[in-house]
């Protein structure tokens, strides 16, 4: 039986701390298409008070799941086209959240490649877009508890890695802030720097 991590879990630690405790985790999710899964290899942390996150002005139709409590999937569009996936962190009506940057595949690669369209392993989800693509998460995950029947995370299997604290990539304000997290060598990250 898996240990899926526990709404707890997510309760537990301030959004920095849960976007470096969230690495080396597994997220998986079983779909009617199959299982697919992968560790959690880079994040970054949006706080209510930060200029580059969706909670910073007010809560509106397209950010209300990041004021929900520790734990819910904010899922959000970007460019018109592509579709990032966050865990809700911080106390409930803050609006604060995870961005899960990037996972390295475990599981259910074949269909991450067919859904993706692409066999190039390093590319399958090195990036908050690619990952959703090639996890099979939609708009309708927005809301969605991470420790839901099917959608959840587990522990880390191997905790033995050094993080690498550094500034968030693809934003224009809060450019200065240390707010993204990632696993040093893991060639999964969507861009070292």
């Amino acid at each position: 039986m898996e240990h899926i991590l526990p709404k707890e879990f997510y309760e537990k630690y301030d959004t920095l701390t849960l976007s470096e405790k969230l690495l080396g985790c597994t997220m998986v999710h079983e779909s009617p298409e199959g299982r697919t899964s992968g560790i959690i290899v880079e994040t970054e942390a949006y706080l209510h008070n930060d200029p580059a996150c969706h909670a910073y002005r007010k809560k509106s139709t397209r950010n209300a799941a990041m004021f929900e409590g520790a734990g819910v999937s904010y899922v959000y569009l970007i460019y018109g086209m592509y579709h990032c996936f966050n865990i809700v962190s911080g106390e409930k009506d803050i609006g604060e959240a995870v961005l899960v940057r990037a996972l390295e595949p475990v599981e259910g690669i074949e269909l991450m490649q067919k859904r993706r369209g692409t066999t190039q392993l390093k590319n399958l989800c090195s990036g908050p877009a690619k990952l959703v693509k090639a996890m099979g998460i939609t708009p309708d995950f927005n809301f969605l508890p991470v420790y839901a029947d099917g959608f959840y995370c587990l522990p880390p299997k191997d905790d033995n890695f050094e993080v690498v604290t550094t500034t968030r990539i693809g934003i224009t304000q809060g450019t200065d802030l240390l707010y993204r997290f990632y696993i040093k060598g893991n060639k999964f990250v969507s861009k070292l720097g």
